[in-house]
């Protein structure tokens, strides 16, 4: 049956299923990720920014290496070793709080209790290797499953492949923040524990996919070299227009990626506990899938670097609208249907102007990146065109986690609700630093455009 649905493989078919999966474990896990490191093991905001950008970063940094691994131990031997990796990580995170309560350093009976000692203890710290498992797990996905994708398809077929495929990560990253929200109204902070099960059996279902159902057409002993491929980002990272571009674009992705370091717990704080800060993420994937096509189709006739132009330019004005939450008096709006609180309110609009930005910039930037690598070399450079993201969780997650301590501190840290309010009465400044940066880097990518504009044309005189 697989292999006659819409002419596409069972390879395919079991592949873009794992992936949904894979994106629904991953999704739910990642957008309450610095509040799991926080509220279950005592991390501070610094600590759990830096934790969680080093984990982000890896993810888009490591699918170059792992991917060429793939490529010379086979498709189907990697995917299984990624979601066994990923099974064992994400169970690790569901019963890391156990072993650290059964050892006295926590109690998680009723409210949360780090008085046994586990802020000042080394065992805080064992989230280090299950992270790195998840991370090494996770960043087979990527490379195997879009190659997958690539390999069971045909020039006929192709553009339909990779847009079933982006359907189901969407879909996938929808129903795992979705699911979070009742976990919590339902189990309180437990919530953020348990949560972890659903994730591990996710990737556990997919293992069991790839274990029976799994067979692709790639062949063992193809790809590069890990010397090649380290080669290859020597030459990325000593390539001056292709490396400033990369430092432009980090300054988008860093303020995307506040829907995962900052807003959480920013929305939480502010808007209290009755807060759904994992469907106010699901507004991004929504608001893409939405007007993705439109954009890209009316955006067609323009120049790749006009298009990100245009999305560069919303970003702050997304970053103004999450700030503007707290300029408003009360602590509800009446919308009709609903009563929702400022803050959580001008977050969804936020989301939302990020959501358009995304999609005038996404589909037209490997193109454009494409389009400032050396000439037929094309390939090997855009294996490196996501150092952007890297860099930018790197750098945005810890940059949250100083903001978050400095303007919205823990509430817990203080003796009165009212002295939190003091210390949290400027919180809305955390998102003016990442307006100013989306600013700065929408102005760098104009003047980038002139200059090499000016560069090409001496070099063809």
């Amino acid at each position: 049956m697989f292999q006659k649905l819409k002419g596409f493989s069972r390879a395919f078919w079991t592949a873009n299923i794992v992936e949904l999966l894979e994106r629904a474990a991953y999704y739910g896990v990642f957008i309450v990720i610095t509040l799991y490191l926080s509220r279950i093991l005592g991390f501070n905001d610094i600590e759990a920014g830096i934790i969680s950008g080093v984990f982000s970063g890896g993810l888009y940094l490591l699918p170059t290496f792992t991917g060429a691994l793939a490529d010379k131990i086979g498709f189907k031997f990697s995917l299984m070793i990624a979601f066994s990796l990923l099974s064992i990580g994400y169970l690790g995170l569901a019963v890391l709080p156990t072993f650290l309560e059964s050892s006295g350093l926590v109690d998680y009976s009723g409210e949360i209790s780090f008085a046994g000692g586990l802020k000042e203890s080394a065992y805080q710290w064992l989230i280090a290797p299950v992270m790195l498992v998840i991370m090494v797990g996770g960043s087979f996905i990527k490379s195997v499953i879009t190659g997958t994708v690539a390999k069971e398809t045909t020039e006929a077929n192709r553009a339909a492949g990779f847009s079933i495929f982006y359907m189901m990560v969407n879909i996938g990253a929808f129903s795992g923040k979705t699911i979070v929200k009742p976990l919590r109204d339902s189990m309180g902070d437990m919530g953020l524990i348990n949560l972890n099960y659903f994730s591990a059996t996710m990737t556990a279902l997919a293992l069991i996919m790839i274990i029976f159902f799994y067979k692709s057409a790639k062949q063992e002993g193809q790809g590069k070299s890990f010397n090649e491929i380290w080669n290859a980002l020597l030459k990325v990272l000593t390539n001056g227009r292709l490396i400033t571009l990369i430092i432009i674009i980090t300054g988008f992705w860093m303020v995307q990626h506040q829907l995962y370091a900052t807003m959480p717990k920013y929305v939480l704080r502010m808007a209290g506990e009755g807060a759904a800060p994992s469907w106010y993420a699901n507004v991004n994937p929504l608001i893409v899938v939405l007007t993705v096509t439109f954009i890209t189709r009316i955006m067609a006739s323009k120049t790749p670097l006009f298009s990100m132009t245009v999305g560069m330019f919303i970003m702050p004005l997304s970053a103004i609208a999450m700030a503007s939450g707290n300029w408003f008096a009360g602590e509800g709006i009446d919308l009709g249907f609903m009563i929702i609180h400022p803050v959580a309110l001008m977050m969804i609009i936020g989301i939302a102007l990020q959501a358009l930005a995304e999609s005038f910039i996404s589909p037209r930037f490997l193109e454009f990146f494409s389009l400032q690598a050396p000439k037929g070399e094309e390939g090997l450079y855009l294996g490196f065109s996501h150092l952007h993201s890297f860099i930018a969780s790197i750098v945005g997650f810890g940059l949250s986690g100083f903001l978050l301590s400095k303007y919205c501190p823990d509430p817990k840290l203080f003796a009165s609700h009212e002295a939190w309010k003091i210390a949290a009465s400027n919180a809305h400044y955390i998102w003016y630093y990442f307006a100013a940066i989306a600013l700065l880097s929408a102005i760098s990518l104009i003047i980038y455009g002139k200059v090499i504009r000016n560069l090409d044309l001496k070099k063809n005189k």
